[in-house]
Formats: structure tokens, sequence, C-alpha cells
């Protein structure tokens, strides 16, 4: 390490292009056998057909609110983004595959300029191992190709830094402004860059920072006048703002968040080093004091919003992670400092294909792909057998049967929806006249030998957040219901059953 930073040098375009076209290819090509892959959980859920109702409206003023899905607080940036390259190139799963990767490919280019930002004062070329550990980080991998907010968001939030940190005021409030614009909780960082600036006596900078503020307020009254309620609808506000806000939900979100971003995949391997360097002040400049809050913040308040605790909210500060991971273990001398990087990426890499011995979300890797394979593989199986039936199943595969845009079936087939597939839900449905046919499957990986399993567990899952067991396939064949498919790949199955004639013809109570 230094002292003083080096000055900067001026990059030629050229430069810049040649290594978006790296990253591209290598982002394009690590995902090409999966580009036709039908869409995923929230995807088919809310923002393919928040897009699509931007789409078929031509852009006109209702359309950028949904009507096809229940609308919420999200701006419509990323579904305006979709809508856009559709109306150009035509709708297509395939091409909303490839616009994601162009984004996610963009955000590699700028997350290796923010790498070389952040460690300009660190011998070498740190830069392009933080941009390989993000490349083959499970997280960024799966999220590189899904139509959902998180990417684009890393994007906006890594470029609005990198400006912010080359003192580019101007051009940071527009980031930001663009950050707000793709996802609301991206007002915490022009909200710090404003209080920075504050700090520094830089009033007249600071005051740029209002603008992203303005441009999501603006958003919200349109919502406001659409929907009546300020965040799109009262179960979103209820599920986001109030029902995270618990000090027991606190705790274990807090815990799951810096869980994952400092010990899984791996990561223990940067964090001992980042605990190491700190000591060594390899963090003590303003660029890192900057970024390291900019972390700190965005963990807390993800911790205290958003019903969901999905990993895919700390993909704007990964990068970030990553990058001082990198510049930590350069304390290391040099046959340490190889064999740690290199064991942190191939556990990453391993990382995209082994399931941890606990729940997690199917998107937090490759395991997601296996989920919407077997969907699509049941989807076609009743399509093709169960023509004239309906068939009784439970989100997110009721959405992927009832439209044919989202690339499971080739004609919508009807549905009953259940609410989920525990025993009250099952025996509440009259299956002589809602549906004859079911389609049973697990929303969460649970695996057999899990902590989860431990009965005080599932008491305090149970008081906290309303957990209740699924049915398994022994009752459900006990209730008069026959297994007549089942599909299994990599610890996931899916089921289908018949209901016989002497099922239950009324609701159990």
């Amino acid at each position: 390490m230094t002292g003083e930073a080096p000055r900067r040098r001026r990059i030629p375009p050229e430069t810049y292009l040649f290594f978006l076209a790296l990253f591209a290819f290598i982002a394009f090509l690590s995902h090409a056998p999966l580009l036709r892959l039908p869409y995923y959980w929230d995807e088919l859920g809310q923002f393919v057909p928040a897009a699509l109702d931007i789409f078929h409206g031509g852009f006109r003023g209702a359309a950028w609110i949904p009507h096809s899905t229940v609308p919420n607080a999200h701006p419509p940036g990323v579904m305006a983004y979709l809508a856009a390259i559709w109306t150009v190139a035509g709708y297509s799963v395939l091409h909303t595959r490839l616009a994601m990767l162009l984004v996610a490919s963009v955000a590699l280019l700028v997350a290796f300029l923010l790498a070389i930002e952040l460690c300009r004062n660190v011998r070498g070329a740190p830069a392009f191992m933080a941009v390989f550990l993000l490349s083959a980080s499970p997280l960024f991998f799966a999220q590189a190709m899904l139509a959902q907010l998180d990417m684009p968001a890393m994007l906006c939030t890594c470029l609005a830094l990198l400006l912010f940190l080359q003192d580019k005021i101007r051009l940071a409030a527009l980031a930001c402004t663009a950050l707000v614009l793709v996802k609301e909780t991206g007002l915490l960082v022009p909200l710090l860059f404003g209080v920075w600036l504050l700090y520094e006596k830089r009033g007249r900078d600071a005051a740029w920072f209002l603008l992203p503020a303005a441009a999501l307020g603006g958003w919200l009254i349109v919502l406001a006048r659409g929907t009546g309620h300020l965040f799109g609808n009262s179960e979103f506000t209820r599920y986001n703002l109030y029902y995270p806000f618990h000090p027991v939900r606190f705790a274990f979100a807090l815990g799951r968040r810096l869980y994952y971003l400092f010990f899984q995949d791996f990561h223990w391997i940067g964090t001992i080093a980042i605990l190491l360097a700190w000591r060594r002040a390899v963090f003590s400049n303003r660029a890192w004091r900057i970024a390291w809050i900019l972390i700190g913040i965005h963990v807390l308040f993800l911790s205290a919003v958003g019903g969901a605790m999905l990993e895919r909210y700390l993909l704007p500060v990964l990068p970030v992670v990553y990058t001082a991971m990198v510049a930590a273990m350069s304390i290391y001398p040099g046959p340490l400092k190889v064999v740690s990087q290199l064991a942190l990426l191939a556990g990453l890499i391993v990382g995209n294909f082994w399931n941890p011995p606990y729940p997690f979300p199917f998107e937090n890797n490759l395991a997601f792909t296996d989920f919407v394979a077997l969907q699509q593989t049941a989807a076609e199986f009743v399509a093709r057998n169960y023509p004239s039936e309906r068939i009784a199943t439970v989100w997110p595969l009721t959405s992927a049967l009832g439209s044919p845009e989202f690339g499971y079936v080739s004609r919508a087939v009807p549905v009953h929806s259940l609410p989920d597939f525990t025993p009250h839900s099952v025996d509440a449905a009259d299956w002589q006249r809602d549906a004859r046919v079911l389609v049973f499957f697990p929303r969460m990986w649970e695996p057999r030998w899990s902590w989860t399993n431990i009965e005080l567990v599932r008491k305090i899952w149970r008081h906290f957040y309303g957990y209740e067991p699924e049915i398994s396939s022994s009752e459900m064949r006990s209730r008069g219901i026959t297994s007549v498919a089942r599909w299994e790949r990599r610890g996931q199955w899916i089921e289908i059953y018949e209901v016989s004639p002497t099922a239950p013809s009324v609701p159990v109570r």
C-alpha cells in the first residue's frame, strides 16, 4: 500500500468497449444453455406482467400502472426497459433473457471500474479478480438472466458510487435518479451522498441529490392517484413495512444477511482477510469509508423492510464486498494471496451447483433452473393429458399454466388456485367440483437433514412467521388422491395426482 492515490489516467473509449465486449462474451456464453428457460417466480408474478402491460399499452399513461398483476411501489424503470426491447425486437422469453444479460454485462464493466477506483492504492491488478469473483457468484449468475429489479439496481448503485468517488456530482445524481426509478429502496444511495457532502460543507453539491427523491416522489404520486394507495396496495405496505418491523424478525433478517455476505459460499475466506486488513488500515481512505457506510446502511435497512428477506436484495453491494475481499488479500504474501483468491473463486463456482442443508430461495443459485424445468415438464404433461380438466395447484404454477406468454404452455390451461399445500388448504377444496387433477410440489428447499427440522426451531418459525408444514405425499394419498406421474431433479420433485371418486366432495373443516 502507498500513501496518496495515484492520479487517474484518461482511458480511451475503445478500452471501455473492449472490456464491455469481454464481459458480455463471458455473460452471454455462460448463460447460453439457459436462454430459453421460461420465467421464474416473481418474473411471471410481477415484473413480466407489468412490462407486458406497458408493451401492450403502447407506453400510454395508464399502462405504466400494472393492471394484469397487483400494482405496488416498484417504479417502472426495468419494466419500461423490457417493453422498449420488445418493441424493437419482438416479445419472447429469449429476448427478455438477452435484455437482462446486456444489463448484467454493463454491470460487470461498472463493477470492474469501481474496483479499480477503490483499489487505486493496491498493488497488482485486483479489479480483475474482483470481477471474476462477482461473475462466478451464484447470486450474480442466477440474477444476471432474470427479469427482476436487483441486477439493474446493482448496475445503477455501482455507477452512482463510482461517479461520486470521482467527484462527478451531477452525473452521480443522474445515476441515482435512474436508480430510484429502478428500485425505490435505492433512495438510500443519494441520501448517503447528500449527507456526506453536507458533512464536507458542500451544500450546493449536496442539493443535486434531491433530484432522485423528487423523481421517486413523482412516481409515488402517480401511483397513489391511480390506485388510491401511496405504495400501490395495502398488502404490499403491510408485508414490506409493518410485518418485518419486529425485533425478532429484524434480528433474524440481519443475521441472515450478514451470514450471506460474509460467510456463505466460502465468503468466510474473504471475511478473514477483511478483518486482518482492517487492522492494517487498508480501508482508511475516504473512498472506502463511503463504500463501507453504503454496505452498512443497505444491510440494516433491508433487514428492517421487505418481508421476503431475499438474498437478491443484497446484490447492489455485492461487488463492493468482493472488491473489499480482494483488496484485503493484498496484505498476504504472494502464494497465500493467490491460494486464498483461487479458493474463494472455487467456492463460488461450487456454490452454483451445491444446495445448502437448510431452506433457501431457489434463485440463489442454479436450483431455480431445476425448479423451472420441473414446472415446465408438469405443465406440458397436464396440457397434453388433461386438455379439458381444471388443474388444482398453487402459485407460481397457476400463473405459468394460465398464460402462454410465460413460456410453459402453448395455450392457457384452466386452473383452480390453492393458497398453499397445507393439510387445511387441501382438505378445504371441493375435489368433485373445483378440480380432479392436482399438481403437487415443494416451493421451498427443505432437505431431510436440516436444522430447521428441529422442533424448537419450527415453534419459533410458527410463532413469528406463521409457518405451517405442508402435506406429505403419503398424507396426500391417504385422502384418496392417486399419484399418476412424478419427476425429480437434483433433490427437487413435482408430482401429478388424480382425485378418485371416493375423495372428499365437500370441504372438510
